[in-house]
């Protein structure tokens, strides 16, 4: 098991990493003739590095708090504000509300989104008691936003798949097609831009788009 001394230079190195790449992405700015995709990558390597710091970070604390204060996996402490809430609504079906939309996803799924939604399951189980398991369940994520909050287009270049590995094992046993069904929608909307993540029995898909096309408010 690592000591905290271990964690925090593990951490340093991580974030060192992450610097290194900050500084290819300037240095790429000062050649105009560099090509797009170098800097793309540079931008990405830093945000992967950040992400991973993020979550080493979140572990180390969670290793700092008194035993007594820890439920579960994860820490009881709060989850980031982009995290938003969690609630079961009068349909018994879990939301979970994030403050921002699905990441950019290229190369791998964003550990920091996994984790996140994970932490906050783990609150509202500590408040509001276990979540069932399901047998089948529908995943459906609904992004509100306008064309000038959205930069990622293409469906499958959004980094869903963090949702999935967040709630298999703890709402449904396995994510694989033939107990998780996903499904991915968009709205316009000129507000704050956000993300509704629902859960719920796969018997009752006919319910939620029924519903959703008779634009009834379901949110909770």
């Amino acid at each position: 098991m690592q000591t905290i001394k271990e964690m925090l230079q593990q951490i340093q190195g991580i974030t060192f990493e992450a610097y290194k790449a900050s500084g290819q992405a300037a240095a790429l700015l000062g050649e105009p003739s560099s090509p797009p995709e170098a800097m793309v990558k540079a931008l990405e390597q830093t945000a992967a590095n950040l992400e991973q710091g993020t979550v080493e970070m979140r572990a180390l604390c969670e290793s700092c708090l008194p035993e007594l204060l820890t439920i579960g996996r994860k820490p009881v402490l709060p989850p980031l504000d982009v995290a938003g809430s969690i609630s079961v609504n009068e349909f018994g079906w879990l939301l979970i509300e994030l403050n921002t939309l699905l990441p950019h996803c290229r190369f791998s799924s964003p550990v920091w989104l996994t984790d996140t939604i994970t932490r906050l399951l783990d609150r509202h189980e500590r408040s509001q008691g276990k979540l069932p398991m399901l047998d089948r369940a529908l995943l459906v994520i609904e992004e509100f936003c306008d064309l000038e909050s959205r930069n990622v287009f293409d469906q499958d270049n959004k980094g869903f798949k963090a949702v999935s590995n967040a709630i298999k094992g703890r709402l449904v046993e396995d994510d694989d097609q033939f107990t998780l069904s996903v499904c991915l929608l968009s709205q316009r909307f000129s507000g704050a831009r956000s993300c509704h993540i629902y859960v719920l029995p796969l018997s009752e898909a006919g319910d939620f788009f029924s519903m959703r096309a008779d634009c009834y408010s379901f949110s909770r």
